[in-house]
């Protein structure tokens, strides 16, 4: 059974988050606080967080961003204002999606269960052996491990499998829309504000200069190629 962790501090939201999750077979544990619930996400084994952004003791974004560092698991923040500014700086920290209140218990349902199988799809073994070399970079698909200039590097799964897929296609462009398609395998018409804040973290890694990039390259107004 998958487990779930809530880091909401309205009792009453949280309840009906963990109602509708427990209904669809999921094991769900609520924390109301920030502090207690970076704690407990960092103690429990969990497949997935549920994180708001207002919280007491610690912001969503904060946690986030502790978080990240240490799990590879789907992070879902929950917001309760619109602007794109919020969404896109919960991804930059390491969100995998939002959702936004007021929201409705099955859209919150479905995404969980999309943003677990997404995970588990990325998580599964590639064919073995599989090698890329492109340049500076080589990349092993059996073993999850990425070489830049002959030192490993880490990329968390949704990284990885979006530099893998841009070193499988040099030289061709793909935008955001394809790629946010391929990579977390939603319909276009999802958050594709993710795609480039996944770009730049792949940059920082892969780049000798991330700011003057060399290998992945924005083609603006299409979208983003690799080239060796």
């Amino acid at each position: 059974m998958k487990r779930i962790l809530i880091v909401e501090d309205d009792e009453d939201i949280a309840s009906i988050e963990k109602d509708y999750l427990e209904v669809s077979g999921y094991q769900v544990h609520v924390e109301i606080n920030g502090t207690r619930g970076l704690t407990e996400a960092l103690s429990s084994d969990y497949d997935l967080i549920l994180l708001d952004i207002m919280l007491p003791g610690m912001d969503g974004f904060q946690i986030c961003r502790k978080l990240r560092d240490k799990l590879d698991i789907p992070i879902m923040m929950v917001t309760a204002k619109r602007t794109d500014i919020d969404q896109i700086r919960g991804l930059g920290f390491g969100a995998d999606d939002y959702i936004e209140k007021p929201f409705s218990p099955g859209v919150l349902v479905a995404k969980v269960k999309s943003q677990l199988a997404q995970y588990e799809r990325l998580k599964g073994k590639p064919k073995e052996g599989q090698r890329i070399t492109l340049g500076d970079i080589a990349l092993e698909s059996d073993t999850h491990r990425v070489f830049v200039r002959g030192e490993e590097k880490t990329l968390p799964n949704k990284e990885f499998k979006l530099l893998e897929y841009l070193m499988l296609h040099p030289d061709v462009v793909y935008s955001r829309e394809t790629l946010y398609t391929r990579i977390w395998g939603m319909d276009s018409l999802g958050n594709t504000a993710t795609v480039p804040v996944h770009i730049n973290r792949v940059r920082e890694v892969v780049e000798k200069d991330p700011a003057h990039p060399k290998h992945i390259l924005t083609i603006w107004g299409v979208g983003y190629k690799f080239v060796p």
